[in-house]
């Protein structure tokens, strides 16, 4: 049977919404909408809060531990690369759940699909996207389409952007790649709802006016 954890990396100091990731959404401490969801994965081994205070441990959910990362981790020049790095010594597993604290509306349903993707073999990675079939332009220039011969939208190339719900990996994608999308990925398309990223107070409004929606 494969080892499958789960990793929140947390800071409780941010730059752009200072303590956001312990302040109140409806009540609850954001970082607590996405660790229940975790908890709810019967698959998963371990449910772990990566940071460096243990003042966190008063905002975790029954079930959710805490491991103690690296001060120096904190600095606003750290990156995935260092801070996955540096958990990977602490916990060995198999595959990889990556969740962020800021994406308080992923579905569990979505978690499981993901992970699934990556446990079934079919895929060596999962993350989840926004579909974007749209105009696009780069330097003043079409990016995906002929501007002289106009086609439809609707036959325009699919563009995906990263959303930051959740990574899923396995172990060796990170070896070989230093990174957490690997060479055969599952693009987990997912709602307006489960795209929200808070960075910044917009963001918090916006997740507040989506907190009793299921979209």
């Amino acid at each position: 049977m494969e080892k499958i954890i789960a990793i929140m990396p947390i800071k409780l100091q941010n730059e752009r919404l200072p303590g956001k990731n312990t302040k109140l959404l409806g009540g609850k401490p954001l970082l607590q909408y996405e660790l229940e969801s975790l908890l709810q994965i019967k698959e998963l081994a371990g449910v772990y809060v990566y940071c460096s205070d243990e003042e966190i441990c008063k905002y975790l959910p029954q079930g959710a531990s805490f491991v103690k990362r690296p001060g120096e981790l904190d600095l606003a020049t750290s990156n995935f690369t260092q801070i996955f790095s540096s958990f990977m010594r602490e916990k060995d597993a198999d595959i990889y759940v990556y969740a962020h604290a800021t994406a308080p509306y992923v579905k569990v349903e979505t978690m499981r699909e993901c992970i699934e993707a990556v446990r079934s073999g079919e895929h060596d990675s999962a993350f989840c996207a926004e579909k974007i079939q749209d105009y696009l332009w780069e330097d003043g220039a079409p990016l995906n389409f002929d501007a002289s011969n106009l086609p439809r939208s609707q036959d325009l190339g699919v563009i995906y952007r990263e959303t930051s719900g959740i990574y899923v990996f396995r172990k060796e994608v990170f070896m070989k790649y230093k990174r957490r999308i690997g060479a055969n990925p599952f693009i987990k398309e997912v709602s307006f709802r489960e795209r929200i990223d808070i960075n910044g107070p917009e963001d918090f409004s916006l997740a507040e006016a989506f907190l009793n929606m299921d979209c």
